[in-house]
């Protein structure tokens, strides 16, 4: 097998029936857990705001209103699907799933549980075969789970050109460079949580993540955390960061020319990004599967067995997300677009990479023997001399657009 398969033992040496069947198996499992968790989000949200905002919400369809969601997909199934005169027929057809698909790439190297206690390392065995509760665990996890989200800013970008119309297409540029902005203040967060893991691997860093003092909000020093969420938040197109879908601005944004299911598709992928970027949050920063341990007292679901109690603890952290999510779309404003283009490059980013060299460096005067409080401050010092140019660079700039005008 490829070595990108090669760290779960049930695909190391020959495939039989029974790894085969376990592999189809979690396929099954990733693709109905995503369409099942992404039709509760969307109850979730609906439900959650209703509650802020002193109303009921659906309260009709399925008890609680569970069943809302379903209804509405297939009310917008049987729909007429619409394709405007001038779109590109084949690009405005295939871009709803160039949005989706990437979701469930994402999800695919999510740790859904798994017995970390021990050094157990998440293994659990089916069938009489040892493997992870996770559908692919390759070396590269951590990029292959950036570069597939990167990855869904074509199916906006497509569904705004093909569309033949100014309007979506205003939409979607102004989703590219958005995406474009917060990638490189996303990337950069991850790569504090790597130099402290030292893997790439998404099972190796809940591995690290034994106990609350060393899960990686503590251990990279809380900074890339709110960077991540910030930039992940920006990503996702959700509030106050939703610009994408300015419906003040810009009618509808990229989908205004999509009907029936190609229009759901769009907000499927939306929701079903929300859940799968929680679940990466809690997977690099609050140990994914491990359970909530003080050194070494562990706090114990009595009567679950600990590969499953692994998944109980993913699910009741990443819940706590989404509430976060849904909590801030029913609160905050929108921003400007200029607020977002400076909070992206002029503040996120800097402080992204002045983390990162601080961690680096610490990092490497450990391995070199060298005084850690000489090399903090030492870092510290030239960082902020380059926040203060920086600063001193954009003070300039801005002097000289006041004084000369607008160059375009």
């Amino acid at each position: 097998m490829s070595t990108l398969l090669a760290i779960d033992p049930l695909l190391e040496g020959d495939l039989f029936w029974t790894p085969l069947l376990i592999v189809l198996v979690k396929v099954l499992i990733v693709f109905v857990l995503g369409l099942i968790a992404t039709m509760l989000m969307v109850w979730f949200e609906r439900k959650t705001i209703a509650g802020m905002q002193n109303r009921v919400g659906p309260n009709k369809a399925g008890p609680w209103g569970l069943l809302q969601t379903l209804a509405d997909g297939i009310k917008l199934f049987f729909k007429e699907d619409l394709l405007p005169e001038r779109s590109d027929r084949f690009v405005f057809r295939l871009a709803p799933y160039l949005s989706l698909v990437p979701a469930f790439l994402a999800f695919a190297v999510i740790p859904l549980g798994g017995d970390y206690r021990d050094g157990n390392g998440g293994m659990v065995t089916l069938f009489g075969e040892q493997t992870r509760l996770q559908l692919a665990d390759p070396p590269v996890g951590v990029l292959f789970a950036l570069v597939v989200s990167s990855i869904a800013v074509y199916g906006i970008m497509l569904a705004g050109w093909s569309s033949g119309s100014k309007y979506p297409l205003l939409g979607s540029v102004r989703a590219s460079a958005q995406m474009v902005s917060y990638e490189a203040a996303l990337g950069l967060s991850i790569g504090a949580v790597l130099i402290v893991s030292g893997t790439l691997s998404t099972a190796g860093i809940v591995d690290t993540q034994s106990s609350i003092g060393n899960w990686n909000i503590v251990a990279t020093g809380f900074v890339p955390f709110v960077i991540f969420l910030i930039a992940a938040t920006a990503e996702l197109n959700r509030a106050p960061f939703d610009l994408v879908e300015a419906e003040q601005e810009l009618v509808g944004g990229f989908n205004t020319e999509y009907s029936s299911i190609r229009f759901a598709l769009f907000f499927l992928a939306e929701f079903m990004n929300v859940i799968t970027m929680s679940a990466l949050i809690v997977t690099l920063f609050f140990g994914g599967p491990q359970p909530i341990a003080i050194g070494d007292t562990v706090l114990d679901i009595p009567l679950i067995p600990n590969a499953l109690e692994g998944t109980v603890w993913l699910m009741l952290k990443v819940i706590a997300f989404l509430y976060f999510y849904v909590w801030l779309h029913a609160t905050l404003p929108r921003f400007r677009y200029d607020q977002l283009m400076n909070l992206g490059w002029k503040i996120l980013i800097p402080a992204a990479l002045g983390w990162f060299i601080l961690l680096a460096a610490q990092r490497v005067g450990t391995n070199a023997g060298w005084d850690q409080t000489v090399v903090t401050v030492s870092t510290a010092l030239v960082l902020i001399i380059g926040y203060v140019l920086l600063n001193a660079a954009h003070k300039v700039s801005r002097n000289n657009r006041e004084k000369n005008g607008a160059s375009f």
